[in-house]
């Protein structure tokens, strides 16, 4: 199987630069300073349809933690709902009980409303306290993916437990790699992990010099996505 290389992108101009620029598919998100959350309903419906790779998209409500309230699942639910009337191809989320451990319940209940789209579990995987355990709960819930950076702060530092959880998984998951991922490094996390998906951002900062703090406009770059994806080929 040909390595796949996922985009994370945090607007409608970062998708169609990332899709131009070759990406074999696109995490949809907002709010890159909280690390992602749900994009809205007007960007889900413009990317879709203004792009040709396949597009997750972030469910998440809200930054911080990722234990949710009733509420905050019930909006989750409505932005499952959502994407796929839309049509996109897949969705992320990733949820915990208070005890840093895979909330089961409400995990298998929004795998199963998200079906037929593709389910990705994010890095919340990477706080989890037994992340062996949480593997084997996420492929009965149905999960096709999980993305990880083997619960270090990059995947490269982690590529030792990614390659152990990618062999415990044994194809019955996808383990893809994020996190720090660039062109000088993922050669090496290819070689150490045998993992078949890679995630990145790809990212350069487009901040003007009259913001006026208000943050910075995040875009790929499609010299890095080529540099990317020659390594992984």
């Amino acid at each position: 199987m040909k390595s796949l290389l996922e985009i994370a992108v945090f607007s409608s101009d970062a998708a169609l630069i990332a899709d131009q620029a070759g990406a074999d598919r696109i995490e949809l998100c907002s709010g890159y300073a909280d690390g992602g959350l749900t994009p809205s309903l007007g960007t889900i419906r413009f990317v879709k349809e203004n792009v040709s790779c396949p597009i997750s998209v972030m469910i998440r409500p809200r930054g911080g933690d990722f234990c949710y309230s009733q509420s905050e699942i019930e909006v989750m639910k409505r932005d499952i709902e959502i994407c796929k009337e839309i049509g996109v191809n897949g969705i992320v989320f990733g949820i915990l009980d208070k005890n840093f451990n895979i909330n089961k319940e409400t995990s298998l209940l929004l795998s199963k409303l998200a079906s037929p789209l593709e389910v990705t579990f994010h890095r919340a995987f990477d706080i989890c306290h037994d992340p062996m355990e949480s593997l084997e709960i996420l492929i009965a819930c149905g999960v096709k993916r999980i993305l990880t950076s083997g619960q270090k702060s990059s995947a490269l530092e982690g590529a030792e437990f990614i390659s152990e959880l990618n062999a415990k998984a044994n194809e019955r998951i996808s383990i893809m790699p994020g996190a720090g991922i660039n062109p000088g490094n993922i050669s090496e996390i290819l070689k150490q992990t045998a993992c078949k998906e890679f995630h990145a951002s790809a990212k350069r900062l487009a901040t003007h010099a009259d913001s006026f703090g208000f943050g910075e406009h995040v875009l790929p770059h499609p010299e890095i996505i080529a540099a990317l994806k020659e390594r992984l080929s």
